[in-house]
């Protein structure tokens, strides 16, 4: 619902969270690049303003996420959502987009200051977030190694879905992308980490295979919650009641598909071809041809990542 895809107002997009909060979803997933910050303070104000008994309210858990690479950074971050949230404490903060072990380690300066305010009480819980096979094995191996483990990261948050659509696969194995994907979160669930995972929809190409495509996901025991971008209402309602029926209605299927199917990454004609987008693009479906970006709308996952670093603003999802 944020700036990166539909560009909801903060008041519909609010209303939208607090239909969430009000059917028992307990748990947002959002980033400092996602600036949807302002969406989330809005909807806690009117769910913990709302006339319910607060006895029989759900603690609402935020997970949220830096590219922050120094300790500047990563205070700007932690402070920006601090700030924004209108919170003394954030539930998860975690590395966006870890690769593998090395970028964790590239990291290092922001890590060790997350952990630092772990330790004073202004974060619950430190992770990272992935796309890559690398990446879970990486935070696995991390434990295993950094400080005689007097720092641990306590959290993974993998893209992972029924066809694989967007997962890296580790180079120069026989097995399949999900196969890899479910291998290294076993191992990682094996060794304490909480996991939630991604795009459990590719981005909504796999909304025409919804049930499946979520029930795959959902029957995992080593996946302990799912993150699933909504933009209305009727989602909303359509996927709480799938996690209790494991059934969509014919309601979805008019309403959310048609509107969903027709969601393309757009590229206008104005793109300088600069390559930004290209090396933005985590899911490798972006290739510069004849001096402009082109779309391979097989592998897009509909992120939005790559918008955020076109300077002639020629990207959007449409």
């Amino acid at each position: 619902m944020g700036p990166l895809q539909s560009n909801l107002s903060v008041k519909d997009g609010a209303k939208i969270i607090k239909r969430a909060f009000d059917l028992g979803v307990n748990f947002i997933d959002t980033a400092q690049l996602y600036k949807t910050y302002p969406y989330i303070k809005a909807a806690l104000e009117l769910y913990n303003n709302s006339g319910a008994n607060n006895n029989t309210k759900n603690k609402i858990i935020i997970s949220t996420k830096t590219y922050a690479y120094t300790r500047k950074l990563a205070k700007d971050a932690l402070d920006e959502a601090l700030r924004e949230l209108g919170s003394d404490c954030i539930d998860i903060f975690m590395l966006h987009e870890q690769e593998s072990i090395h970028t964790i380690y590239g990291h290092i300066e922001a890590l060790e200051y997350l952990f630092e305010q772990k330790k004073a009480g202004v974060i619950k819980a430190v992770g990272i977030s992935t796309h890559c096979v690398a990446g879970v094995l990486g935070a696995v191996e991390f434990n295993k190694t950094y400080k005689n483990n007097k720092e641990k990261l306590d959290v993974v948050h993998p893209l992972y879905n029924m066809t694989g659509l967007g997962i890296i696969p580790e180079k120069g194995l026989k097995e399949s992308a999900v196969s890899q994907m479910e291998a290294a979160l076993t191992e990682a669930k094996k060794s304490g980490f909480f996991i939630f995972s991604m795009k459990p929809l590719g981005g909504g190409n796999l909304y025409a295979q919804a049930e499946n495509a979520l029930g795959f996901v959902s029957g995992k025991d080593f996946i302990d919650s799912i993150a699933v971008g909504m933009k209305s209402e009727l989602e909303v309602e359509e996927n709480v009641s799938f996690f209790d029926t494991g059934k969509f209605t014919d309601k979805y299927y008019k309403s959310c598909l048609d509107d969903v199917n027709k969601k393309r990454l757009h590229i206008d004609y104005w793109c300088e071809g600069c390559g930004r987008c290209v090396k933005a693009c985590p899911s490798k479906a972006l290739e510069i041809i004849n001096g402009a970006a082109v779309c391979n709308h097989e592998k897009c996952v509909l992120c939005g990542y790559c918008s955020c670093v076109c300077d002639c603003f020629a990207i959007k999802i449409i």
